[in-house]
């Protein structure tokens, strides 16, 4: 599993940042000569070198904006640093999925350097322009062996990914809380109610429960600290990647950091055995994939709950 986030600062209220950017960005692959594109991943990545050059440049000419020179992570391991420290992956969790000794020793590995330097210059030039910043962002990573930990421990899907979000609004409520936070989440396998989740993240802030629906479940929180008052109102919606362009680039994160992995599997398994069809890790094409890998499977000796999910 993976959990994309992105924080934005903008000039006033809740703005469109498609139509902001619109210079620089689209939400249509088609236009991706010309413009990064912010849009959910399915339609951003495609496996083709088209696609993955795509999900690539939109990844990392955004946090290429975190760092002051211009220049984000070159690595996966920076890659990886990039979420709050109790959500990074452990030394031990990649010894543990060994597959991740084949991630690339550097980035980009599907798009020119030079090429990812003129887009991510540009972007900086649109949003200084524009009066926007972007904040944070990048993408929780959670394997197979550490996402079934997770299941042992709640015996539920949903509140393991809460786990995950809830840490993530945690920080966003601790870094931007003063500056008065609007948050988009992507619901949570259909559930409606997030108050209790959210009250038992924040138990010193006042939860307000403006609705609760089918399609849409909206919160405030506020809690004074030190004389000045946090803020954060909380949106968990259907299709949010639609509605959110924060929520539509935190996928993007999410999907890039999932090819990497998937890549840095196939290689290694691919390694002992040569000739294996890689898998996109899917259910039906993971099924297939296990049993065409039975002599490499033999050969790395990973137990079953490392290799697969549990549900």
């Amino acid at each position: 599993m993976t959990v994309g986030w992105s924080a934005f600062r903008v000039p006033r209220g809740e703005v469109n940042l498609w139509d902001v950017l619109s210079g620089v960005v689209t939400d249509s692959p088609r236009q991706d000569s010309g413009h990064l594109v912010v849009a959910d991943s399915k339609r951003v990545f495609s496996r083709n070198p088209r696609g993955a050059r795509r999900l690539e440049l939109t990844v990392l000419a955004f946090l290429d904006q975190l760092d002051a020179e211009g220049c984000g992570p070159r690595t996966p391991s920076e890659l990886l640093k990039l979420p709050p420290a109790g959500l990074q992956l452990s030394r031990g969790a990649l010894a543990r999925h060994p597959w991740y000794s084949k991630l690339p020793e550097s980035l980009p590995h599907a798009v020119d350097e030079g090429v990812l330097s003129i887009r991510s210059g540009k972007l900086a030039r649109e949003m200084n322009r524009s009066a926007v910043s972007f904040l944070n962002g990048g993408c929780c990573v959670l394997p197979a062996g550490e996402l079934n930990d997770s299941w042992q421990t709640t015996g539920n899907k949903s509140l393991s990914q809460w786990q995950v979000s809830g840490s993530l609004l945690e920080h966003m409520w601790e870094s931007f809380g003063e500056e008065s936070l609007s948050v988009f989440v992507d619901r949570m396998g259909g559930r409606s109610h997030y108050g209790r989740w959210l009250s038992k993240q924040f138990p010193a802030a006042r939860l307000q429960v403006r609705e609760e629906c089918s399609s849409l479940s909206e919160y405030v929180l506020t809690q004074e600290v030190g004389g000045v008052e946090r803020r954060m109102r909380v949106v968990f919606a259907e299709r949010c990647e639609e509605r959110s362009f924060s929520v539509a680039l935190a996928s993007c994160f999410a999907k890039y950091g999932r090819e990497l992995g998937m890549n840095a599997f196939n290689s290694y398994f691919g390694g002992l055995q040569p000739g294996l069809k890689p898998t996109a890790g899917y259910t039906t094409d993971g099924r297939r994939w296990l049993k065409d890998a039975e002599p490499a499977l033999s050969l790395a000796g990973v137990p079953q709950g490392v290799l697969i999910r549990d549900r």
